[in-house]
Parts: structure tokens; C-alpha cells; sequence
């Protein structure tokens, strides 16, 4: 049974990650669409496109060292292409991971994407059509659990968490990163989509980080931990931005809103308990 055919995608995300495919776009250079973890790549002179693909590979290898995935099954919530997927198993060791989106446009992109990988190694790479809120696997079939720059156009974080908590085994682990409204901030969704267009359309939602950090503990998870890393991302996007022919500019605003203290980049881990016998 299809869990999400009856699971509303918003227009804006539909449009984006479908027929605009957003991975095409120069500012997503490389097909990895994130933001990009920019620390020990040089702002001080004009950046390039291997730069780019540099930041947003480094965006995945700091999220995926959070997680010591060696021989772990893992699950990727909001794959998109599934590069970051092939990563996790090609440089970190994962035993395999599954990819899940619920754009078949990304999915069909993803296979395409890692046809090489796919043919040599199936059992280690798969890809699902499935949802943040209703995740199409059986309980506790994941070691690890981790999502790149996908939580902020989740629409309900407590089903997120609830599912996550659900499909990982006892043990298991869990990583997120994402923009977030930080504390003392979680009423700037206004000013956030007066200045960005992505969160005028509905494309991002202003989640304040008190709100994931809530449902993870609600959800069971423990060891909850919050990692700010805006220093390592807005500004060095910012910077390559500048340098890009982009048909809008309110991508800019991003720094500034940072720099305001309207939202920041984060990295959440948590952890299921282990069971204990009583």
C-alpha cells in the first residue's frame, strides 16, 4: 500500500524539486542541493564551481562523521539525487542505505544519477518513494537515520520524529541538518518571508529549533544535541552567490538574516534508547 498517495506536497516544493528541478540551477552546482559546508575553503577570492561541489560534499561528510555509520544500514530522508547516499557508502562505510523522496521526479533523476552504483552494488543502494511524516518501512529496519537541507520543507516535525524514532532500531541514531529560527526567535517567520521568497511560496517553513528539539524528546529519542554551524555556511554561500548570474537576488538575504539573528544552520543528533530488560 502507497502510504503518501493521500499526503498533500505543497505546490511551491512540488514545482521545485519537479519540473524547475532545482539541481540544474548554477547555485546547486554538482546536483547536491544544500547550502554547503564552506570551512577550510579560502572567501577571500573568487570562488569556483569545484569550490561549490566541495562545500556541499563537506556538508555531507560533517553531518555523516556525526553519525560512525561504518557497517551501519542507514536511511536518508529527502535524498534527491542520492549523491550524498552514494557518498555515505563509497567514503564512510556504510553497510547500505536507502534513499527516500516523495518527488518521483527526484527518485527517476536519483537512479539515473547512480546507474553505475545501482548495477554494481543493489543491495547496498536503494531508493523509496515515501514521506518525512509516513516513512514506508517496517519498524526498527535502520541503524542510522540522517536528512541534509530537507527538514525545512517538512510540513509536521512531530510526525517526522515520531516515524524516525520508528524506523530505527533500538540504538540507532539519528542526524539533521537544516536552517532553523533559533532560540528567542520563533516568531520571525514574518520577517523571514518579507525578506526570502522561498519562505513567501510555502517552498521553506520557519521551524524554530525549540520545536524539533521538543518533538525528538517527545518522539523518545534521547541524547538530543544542537550543533550551530551558520559561521561555516552563510557566508561562504553568500560569497558564491555574488558571483553567480542569478535571474533573483533575495537569495542574498540569507546572510543578513543570519546575521540578524532570524534563523541559523544546524546540525541535531539524537538517539533511540537501547533496550533494557526490567
Amino acid at each position: 500500500m502507497d502510504r503518501i498517495h493521500d499526503l498533500a506536497v505543497a505546490p511551491a516544493v512540488r514545482a521545485v524539486y519537479g519540473p524547475q528541478d532545482l539541481s540544474s540551477a548554477p547555485a546547486f552546482a554538482g546536483g547536491f542541493i544544500n547550502f554547503g559546508h564552506w570551512a577550510g575553503i579560502p572567501l577571500d577570492r573568487p570562488l569556483t564551481t569545484e569550490d561549490r561541489v566541495r562545500s556541499q560534499r563537506d556538508l555531507y561528510r560533517h553531518v555523516l562523521g556525526a553519525l560512525d555509520g561504518a557497517d551501519a544500514r542507514a536511511v536518508e530522508v529527502g535524498c534527491g539525487l542520492g549523491i550524498g547516499a552514494a557518498l555515505a557508502l563509497e567514503e564512510f562505510g556504510f553497510a547500505a542505505v536507502t534513499g527516500v523522496d516523495i518527488h518521483p521526479e527526484q527518485l527517476e533523476r536519483a537512479r539515473r544519477a547512480n546507474a553505475g552504483l545501482l548495477a554494481r552494488a543493489p543491495e547496498r543502494l536503494r531508493f523509496a518513494h515515501g514521506a518525512a511524516e509516513r516513512l514506508p518501512f517496517e519498524d526498527g529496519r535502520f541503524d542510522r537515520l540522517y536528512s541534509v537541507e530537507a527538514a525545512q520543507h517538512f510540513r509536521d516535525l512531530t510526525a517526522f520524529t515520531r516515524e524516525a524514532a520508528r524506523v530505527l532500531r533500538p540504538g540507532g541514531r539519528l542526524a539533521v541538518t537544516s536552517f532553523f529560527l533559533p532560540v528567542g526567535a520563533e516568531d520571525a517567520g514574518g520577517e523571514l518571508a518579507a525578506r526570502l521568497e522561498s519562505f513567501a511560496s510555502g517552498l521553506d517553513l520557519a521551524h524554530p529549533l525549540a520545536a524539533l528539539v521538543d518533538a525528538l524528546g517527545t518522539a523518545g529519542l534521547t541524547d538530543v544535541r544542537t550543533e550551530s554551524i551558520g559561521d561555516q555556511v552563510w557566508p561562504g554561500l553568500d560569497r558564491f552567490l555574488a558571483g553567480v548570474d542569478m535571474p533573483v537576488q533575495w537569495p542574498r538575504n540569507f546572510l543578513p538574516s543570519y546575521r540578524d539573528g532570524l534563523l541559523d544552520y544546524y546540525v541535531i543528533t539524537a538517539s533511540r534508547p537501547p533496550t533494557t530488560n526490567t
